[in-house]
């Protein structure tokens, strides 16, 4: 497998759907990987390490368990991976519910190989944007937990654009003490001002991100 190519987990119950469906995404150099049924989809993700790579096509009207059914328990494992429902007409309204749940678009059948493909390639656009967010939110979550309490005490009042005086009367320690977490707040974080540290740490929620480190 290419590092960036595309990974497609195909689920359709029709055998003769699901076939001609990988050989079309095969063709277009897309890895698939085609299950019969939610059951094994599910079974093989137990193997898998976290996060799963790729975008998932699911069938919605499939036995024993339903498009819509294995929708709900990869949300109930954390998998929000975008995913595209195959549908008939007369599945719209449930297709809209799923919607409303975080599906990323469905294709009622018959559908344009073509589109097919191309809302496909839209959805792992999507998918790799959403894997370098998490690696960012990852290594900001890394630097987070390297200060030490006392650095994260005087972050939040850096942030907030207080001057070192008045954050030392808080703390009730020297001005000194307070120039030195506040440089080596910036060291760790990667940040030269205050106010680029107030918008690195407005991608975690605000001043309070400290709060997300489990003390």
């Amino acid at each position: 497998m290419k590092p960036d190519q595309g990974i497609v987990y195909l689920v359709d119950d029709d055998t003769v759907v699901r076939d001609a469906l990988a050989f079309l995404l095969g063709s277009r150099g897309l890895l698939v990987f085609s299950f019969d049924g939610g059951p094994a989809l599910l079974s093989y993700l137990a193997t898998c390490l976290r996060p799963v790579r790729g975008v998932f096509l699911i069938d919605v009207r499939m036995e024993p368990m339903s498009g819509l059914v294995l929708h709900e328990a990869l949300l109930a494992q954390g998998i929000r991976n975008p995913l595209l429902f195959l549908s008939g007409h007369g599945d719209i309204p449930m297709v809209v519910e799923a919607l409303k749940k975080g599906a990323f678009d469905f294709l009622e059948k018959p559908y344009a190989d073509n589109t097919l493909v191309d809302r496909i390639e839209q959805a792992l656009t999507i998918e790799r944007a959403m894997l370098l967010d998490d690696a960012r939110q990852a290594e900001g979550l890394a630097r987070l937990a390297s200060l030490s309490d006392r650095e994260r005490e005087v972050m939040p009042r850096v942030a907030a654009g207080k001057l070192n005086k008045v954050i030392a009367d808080e703390l009730h320690i020297a001005v000194r003490t307070v120039e030195v977490h506040r440089a080596r707040v910036f060291s760790k974080l990667g940040v030269r001002t205050a106010a680029e540290l107030a918008t690195w740490l407005s991608n975690f929620g605000g001043i309070d991100a400290s709060a997300k480190i489990a003390r």
